[in-house]
């Protein structure tokens, strides 16, 4: 111990233990609000309610006059040349692009959820609950999704389709 003056240096550590907290919590308080404001549509122009049952997906159109219609999975023999095998339907979603859109997402019977990972969208569908997302597409194109939860035997044939039109 040659010199005993080092080992007393409270003030020092404090001050190097609350300033980086204090910088921190300055960057990351705007961080937050940003992501918020980007997370919340507040005027969309398209909310479609989707209902997963086992094995397959209801949609309604909830602004336009309720239109509801169910989306199966397109049986081998219905398939034509061009269609997906396990990933096309017999009725899409179909958006505009450019428009935001909020998607009310819950389930009937058992957990799903509702997956379309090349619009990086994944929300789960829990019985009893409604969950929500929002997106705005910038390309149009045929999208697709599956249910990607252990819901059942079959959940692997829950497919999505979303059809997005300029």
């Amino acid at each position: 111990l040659t010199n005993t003056n080092i080992s007393d240096a409270q003030e020092m550590e404090t001050i190097w233990t609350i300033l980086p907290a204090i910088i921190l919590v300055l960057i990351a308080l705007p961080s937050l609000r940003i992501l918020y404001m980007t997370d919340e549509i507040n005027d969309p122009s398209f909310t479609i309610k989707s209902i997963g049952h086992q094995w397959y997906w209801t949609y309604e159109y909830t602004d336009y006059g309720g239109l509801i219609f169910n989306s199966y999975m397109l049986p081998p023999l219905f398939l034509e040349p061009g269609d997906l095998r396990l990933l096309d339907v017999d009725n899409r979603v179909v958006l505009p692009v450019e428009a935001p859109v909020r998607m009310m997402i819950t389930s009937q019977d058992v957990l799903h959820s509702w997956a379309v990972p090349t619009l990086g969208l994944k929300t789960d569908a829990i019985p009893g609950r409604l969950n929500q997302t929002t997106f705005t597409a910038t390309r149009p194109g045929v999208y697709y999704g599956q249910c990607s939860e252990i819901c059942g035997a079959n959940h692997s044939f829950m497919p999505i389709v979303l059809e997005l039109i300029p």
